[in-house]
């Protein structure tokens, strides 16, 4: 009760720029505001934009978290009362692009900052490390993608407290590495993109309680052995071995290996400890063999996408499916007789991706007997939501997607890209769990949208490319849940049609090429644009209000293609008339532009 009732003091504080000025001169009040409560007073005045230098002072003696990722007006401004806060624990300030190395003095010598976050601060470099070290409580830094050089990187190791270190993207060098020996506090540390090599890693195993590694896109192609690690990302690398050395050998439980080339597919995983590894992601990799998977007894989640594996690798995974959660085969070869070599093996699968496999619907029938599963993706497949009987080719064809209802825990779907029909689609409004719904091609209609409107859990819908008319859109119910529609490829749809839904489902945000409308945007939809409202535009609207429009219209425009109505419109345009030809009202000096 007293969170709600918290909620609603937070909400009433931040409704508008006159109600933070009321409650802003009450400083005492606020001072004693605990620091949850200051906190979350904070971020929602940021999230409604109405958070602003001056009013951070108010703030110096509750707050403990600051995040302004993001934010483009973050300045020296900012900064300077932000350096005045008692009890700072942590400062997000990753993606400020006006922030700059002067900018930061303010936080020099802070006492109680613990976590400071300035990735892709771009205009950080050198000299704001001499601000950031003056503050000894430092546990966590991430300083990725700054301009700091390797001048800057040796000066952190001062900070003998680091627990976590972020240099990705920062031209750390073997040398410069050997200075950070002295943090042996660390436990993560992320040098992706960085100048390193086999030498420069062998400098690792002087960090003994070392859990986090990311060396992707380096130049490490042996890596020695850590006996602490947990989580190993060695992406995009040429790799060699992993681990090898003596002592008790690292119990991984997350590889991330993903776009990888192995010089050697045996000798790459002789001397990992397979049977802890929970997590494991290959996709687009070199790897050729996959002998190994049936020794990952834990495994969890499995990215196989864009690699060689083919149905005779499925009977591997299906032997360590009993804790498999997450399973992606998109871009394999994998075929709907492969998803049926899973049946029965996957009982706690929640998340499939088949897109551009060579499944199609007999796959669906296999996919409805895995009980856990949450999100399906069959994008880019065979599939069209109707199969028929073996044997029997002159029979009515039977609804594939029905056999989805078995499934009663699922929530996203997506057939983009599919040869789906809108007599198929029937089937999906059956299935009353989905929240999220993507479907896409030029063959979908105004009917498509409209089965959807009995998904009353939906809060993300996609229709991508399909023919849908400002009709169609007008009549569609949209389900209370609804928070999201992509139409983008929908060419038939007008702006102002897309306005006019907006403003009659004010909750939904709506993208497409011609408009992208935010629900906060709505207030601003009644006001003339400049480029949305003209004088002949305002004219034609008034007159065609006045059009009376029969319930049985048929949008003639559905009987050509996307090709064959460009091809009309253009040859229109060449028969107009030229402004030589007397028709001034289209010429940049016109009153009418």
């Amino acid at each position: 009760m007293e969170t709600q009732l918290a909620k609603l003091c937070i909400e009433a504080a931040c409704e508008s720029r006159e109600s933070v000025e009321q409650w802003r001169k009450q400083k005492r009040s606020l001072e004693r505001l605990p620091s949850q409560l200051a906190d979350a007073l904070l971020r929602r005045l940021l999230s409604r934009r109405l958070l602003y230098p001056s009013l951070l002072e108010v703030f110096k003696e509750s707050v403990e978290e600051v995040d302004l990722r993001g934010q483009s007006s973050v300045d020296a401004e900012w900064m300077a009362y932000i350096g005045a806060f008692r009890c700072l624990r942590s400062l997000n300030v990753a993606d400020c692009h006006r922030l700059t190395s002067f900018a930061l003095w303010p936080i020099t010598g802070m006492t109680s900052l613990k976590e400071l976050d300035i990735s892709r601060c771009s205009k950080v470099n050198d000299a704001a490390i001499r601000h950031v070290v003056s503050i000894s409580t430092l546990e966590k830094l991430f300083v990725s993608e700054t301009g700091l050089t390797t001048n800057g990187v040796e000066l952190l190791s001062s900070l003998r407290n680091l627990s976590v270190l972020d240099l990705g993207g920062l031209p750390v060098d073997d040398l410069t590495l050997s200075s950070l020996r002295v943090l042996t506090k660390l436990q993560y540390l992320d040098l992706w993109g960085s100048e390193i090599s086999d030498q420069g890693a062998c400098v690792l195993q002087g960090l003994p309680g070392l859990t986090f590694l990311n060396l992707a896109w380096t130049n490490v192609r042996t890596l020695p052995n850590l006996s602490s690690l947990k989580c190993l990302n060695m992406s995009n690398c040429t790799i060699e071995s992993l681990l090898e050395g003596d002592g008790d050998q690292a119990r991984l439980d997350k590889l991330v290996i993903s776009g990888a080339t192995f010089v050697d597919d045996s000798e790459a995983f002789m001397r990992i400890q397979t049977c802890f590894l929970s997590y494991i992601d290959l996709a687009n990799s070199s790897l050729c063999r996959f002998s190994f998977i049936h020794r990952l007894k834990v495994l969890q989640h499995l990215d196989l996408s864009s690699t060689l594996v083919g149905d005779d690798e499925v009977e591997e995974i299906a032997s360590v499916g009993a804790n498999l959660r997450y399973l992606n085969l998109s871009n394999t070869k994998v075929s709907s007789a492969g998803i049926g070599i899973l049946t029965g093996h996957v009982p706690n699968l929640e998340i499939l991706s088949l897109s551009n496999t060579l499944v199609d619907d007999v796959a669906i029938s296999y996919i409805s007997l895995m009980p856990s599963l949450k999100d399906i993706d069959l994008s880019n497949t065979n599939t069209k939501g109707i199969i028929y009987q073996v044997g029997s080719p002159e029979t009515e064809p039977v609804p594939s997607l029905l056999a989805l209802q078995s499934l009663r825990n699922l929530k996203k779907l997506n057939l983009e890209q599919t040869q789906v029909s809108d007599a198929a689609l029937y089937s999906v409004s059956s299935l009353q769990e989905l929240t999220h719904l993507s479907l896409g091609n030029f063959s979908l209609t105004d009917i498509s949208l409209s089965y959807m409107s009995s998904l009353t859990k939906l809060t993300n819908l996609s229709i991508h490319d399909a023919v849908l008319t400002n009709g169609g859109l007008n009549s569609f119910q949209s389900p209370a849940a609804l928070r999201m529609m992509d139409l983008t490829g929908c060419w038939l749809l007008t702006e102002d049609a897309i306005v006019s839904f907006c403003k009659t489902h004010s909750h939904v945000e709506v993208i497409h090429e011609d408009v992208h409308v935010f629900p906060s945007d709505l207030r601003c939809l009644d006001r003339p644009s400049p480029y949305r409202s003209t004088v002949k535009t305002s004219q034609l609207s008034q007159e065609d209000s006045k059009i009376p429009i029969s319930p049985c219209f048929i949008d003639q425009r559905l009987k050509y293609s996307r090709e064959e109505l460009l091809g009309l419109q253009y040859s229109s345009l060449s028969l107009a008339p030229s402004p030589r030809d007397g028709d001034t009202s289209m010429t940049p000096n016109s009153p009418l532009n």
